[in-house]
């Protein structure tokens, strides 16, 4: 069993430490804002007041957090990570950030003889309370096989993808599919009920088709009813989409249907829908085509 400092305890990062406390790991949260700490410590976690007290002494340090500046934020600075981290000691960047971030970070952690693997999540909020998270890695291998423990605590999937950022490199790819696959989704719907066909019907059918897929599934309801209550904030895809286009751009992939649909999550932002959820990009299909939901 680990002592894990776990910073970050928001809609995925909550449900995450309380997994590892339930398998047994001694956890310290620490989040950036207050009121968060509750189920943490309902599940017998302990809280710390400052990323150096959640840190220190540490054997696994697990950051969860919104973007790149947020992780360098604790990482570098100096009450951060790497100023109280522990030699030896193993970070575990589960954020979704630039691969090259990430592989700056190894490097300067490296220095500080602190390892690091990032290891992004797919599953939304729903698999990280059941645990059932695919979590794609990019590190070392020795330091994948002795993280092995804490990521059965959180997920289903583990794989290791290879080095020093390919674990975000994946997770982008993930996120391309996915968005690409919502919108299809989302246009798939206004034009079955401006067709007049029952919608639900029509769902079902798909879903049990070629056509179908675990978007289709697990969002059909947000498309029937319109609910956008978020499991995955539209703003937080629509930023990963711009990691997706910048690594593209490097490594000199083109991405037709990546490109419009991250115009089309972008459109979505401006017009003041990002805290919704990602699915809420029927919205803006139903604004181009001059629908309203019958």
């Amino acid at each position: 069993m680990k002592t894990i400092g776990f910073l970050g305890l928001g809609t995925m990062g909550s449900p995450m430490a309380v997994n590892l406390c339930a398998s047994g790991h001694t956890v310290r949260g620490w989040n950036r804002s207050a009121g968060k700490a509750g189920p943490l410590l309902a599940a017998g976690g302990r809280t710390a007041a400052t990323v150096g007290e959640a840190v220190r002494g540490a054997d696994v340090v697990i950051t969860m957090l919104p973007d790149a500046p947020e992780v360098e934020e604790v990482a570098y600075g100096p009450e951060g990570i790497l100023a109280n981290a522990r030699p030896g000691a193993l970070l575990i960047d589960m954020s979704t950030i630039a691969p090259r971030s990430s592989i700056r970070l190894a490097g300067t952690a490296a220095e500080r003889r602190v390892r690091v693997l990032d290891a992004p999540v797919a599953g939304g909020e729903a698999g990280a309370v059941a645990g059932t998270l695919s979590i794609m890695v990019g590190g070392e291998a020795d330091d994948f096989e002795e993280a092995k423990p804490v990521f059965e605590a959180l997920g289903r999937t583990v794989t290791h993808c290879g080095a020093h950022g390919l674990g975000q490199t994946v997770k982008a790819a993930n996120q391309l599919v996915l968005a690409v696959t919502m919108q299809a989704c989302a246009e798939a719907v206004v034009f079955l009920e401006k067709s007049g066909v029952d919608l639900e019907a029509a769902l079902d059918v798909l879903s049990g088709g070629l056509a179908g897929s675990n978007v289709l599934t697990r969002k059909k309801d947000n498309f029937l009813h319109r609910d956008y209550t978020p499991s995955f904030a539209l703003g937080l895809h629509h930023k990963d989409m711009g990691i997706v286009l910048d690594t593209a751009r490097a490594l000199g992939a083109a991405l037709p249907l990546g490109g419009v649909t991250a115009q089309l999550l972008a459109s979505a932002v401006a017009r003041g829908d990002a805290a919704l959820d990602h699915s809420a990009l029927l919205r803006g299909v139903e604004l181009l085509s001059g629908h309203q939901r019958p």
